[in-house]
């Protein structure tokens, strides 16, 4: 809780029992300075090193266990499902999986495209790349050079039912603080992305600093220092959106909401949605989906055949 709700509640457990409660005025004892990832932690958790973010295999890797996670939230369906990730190699590269179901994905089927003209510079040539992916995965990455590695975008059952309100997703739950002024709508539907200037208003309506953004009539986009973390918001905006469709159904039928304040909800975005913290949160679904397609060999498969084409 933040500190103001912790003295609330000590003051009223306090009065409750007929003890005297904290004078007013008296310095309250605070917690030494920690890294978010050090303070949600019990034992000793040092923030994620930047390897992760360096290494070429780590990022192609786990590039291809994200859209086995997705597949548990978009199922079958058209080509539409995007995961984008700076190279490691070139930050004039992105390299993006799409086109196979998401279940088939592996660390082979990634394409590296350059940023400037989209031209295919490496990766694997067997299947074209997205355009749409690619004309708004370009243009967030040119805008959010320094902080965006990664860029999620799909379409979600959940993620396009609310979308159609054009409206953000309220604090209804701690999770979703993970998003407490960091997300933005984007209410204006341009049809199938074909051109660069649909991708820029995208990007524009992302922002400097948000971490997702709802397309309305169109589905969800996150972004991430890691291709992990990305993915993780992803599912979490995802979930959001289904559960902010149930509330407003019950909502309808005369249930109260109860909104966690803004002070509260940037309390848990200060200690939560933190880059090092969501890679932490992130590793659990994704060792899930290495074990499930037969370690991370398997997922990682082709990674070794993607080379630079010869331009």
């Amino acid at each position: 809780m933040a500190p103001s709700a912790t003295t609330q509640v000590l003051q009223h457990t306090l009065a409750l029992k007929g003890e005297r409660k904290p004078e007013d005025g008296i310095e309250k004892a605070t917690t030494a300075e920690q890294t978010p990832l050090e303070r949600t932690s019990i034992a000793l958790n040092p923030d994620v090193p930047d390897l992760w973010r360096r290494a070429a295999s780590h990022t192609d890797t786990h590039g291809g266990d994200i859209p086995l996670l997705l597949s548990q939230r978009v199922y079958r369906g058209p080509i539409r499902t995007y995961i984008g990730a700076r190279s490691t190699a070139s930050e004039s590269n992105v390299d993006e999986s799409s086109g196979p179901a998401l279940w088939h994905v592996d660390g082979g089927d990634m394409i590296c495209l350059d940023i400037e003209t989209g031209r295919v510079v490496g990766g694997n040539t067997s299947r074209p790349a997205n355009a749409a992916g690619y004309l708004i995965h370009s243009a967030v990455h040119k805008r959010r050079p320094d902080d965006v590695h990664a860029v999620c975008h799909a379409h979600s059952n959940a993620g396009r039912a609310w979308s159609v309100f054009a409206r953000p997703l309220e604090m209804l739950n701690q999770d979703v603080c993970n998003f407490h002024n960091a997300h933005a709508v984007y209410a204006r539907y341009g049809g199938i992305v074909f051109g660069a200037e649909e991708g820029e208003h995208i990007a524009e309506a992302l922002g400097a600093t948000n971490k997702g953004v709802i397309l309305m009539n169109h589905g969800l986009l996150t972004v991430g220092s890691t291709v992990d973390e990305a993915g993780f918001m992803f599912g979490l905006m995802d979930r959001a959106c289904e559960m902010q469709l149930q509330v407003e159904a019950a909502a309808a039928n005369g249930l109260t909401k109860r909104i966690i304040s803004d002070e509260e909800a940037a309390y848990n975005f200060k200690w939560a949605s933190e880059r090092n913290a969501l890679y932490r949160e992130a590793q659990p679904d994704i060792e899930f989906e290495f074990e499930m397609a037969g370690g991370e060999d398997m997922v990682a498969r082709g990674f070794e055949n993607l080379q630079p084409l010869e331009l």
